[in-house]
């Protein structure tokens, strides 16, 4: 038999335990909005930039027309897959790898439709910011590395 005492610290620790949040497996779904016109301006992803953890998706929905989401060659983190988005279609990625994400909306990137998805360590940091970009594209990944804390 049980004390009293043991039946409360069991009972105790079983409520505390399940007041605990369950932790998905899969990490965090952060949900992205391809826009005409958003907080920003016109043509824009929203959120722009994303900080993420290894194992999050990111799904990029095409909320208005003419949109996609692509990787930038060169702003993706050593060994990282690269990713292209059909237009007017919704896109979910697997962030794997620590570093930094650029991405572009194809016919958009010259007036500036990119975004940044920052994940853990950015050890890429460096090459993302060297990459050359039109320059609406460039002045909006300035401002956005910008926001990447240092490591």
């Amino acid at each position: 038999m049980f004390t009293r005492r043991e039946m409360l610290a069991g009972t105790t620790a079983f409520a505390v335990l399940a007041a605990l949040p369950a932790r998905a497996q899969t990490g965090v779904n952060h949900k992205v909005q391809m826009l005409n016109k958003g907080k920003k301006g016109a043509m824009v992803y929203e959120p722009d930039f994303v900080a993420a953890s290894p194992g999050d998706t990111i799904t990029f929905f095409p909320t208005d027309k003419s949109h996609n989401a692509e990787s930038i060659k060169g702003m993706l983190p050593e060994n990282a897959l690269p990713f292209k988005g059909k237009l007017n279609e919704q896109i979910t990625i697997t962030i794997e790898k620590e570093g930094v994400y650029g991405v572009k909306c194809v016919p958009h990137y010259g007036m500036g439709m990119v975004m940044l998805i920052a994940v853990g360590t950015p050890s890429n940091l460096d090459e993302a910011g060297a990459v050359k970009h039109p320059p609406k594209a460039k002045k909006r990944f300035d401002e956005l590395l910008s926001e990447v804390p240092a490591a």
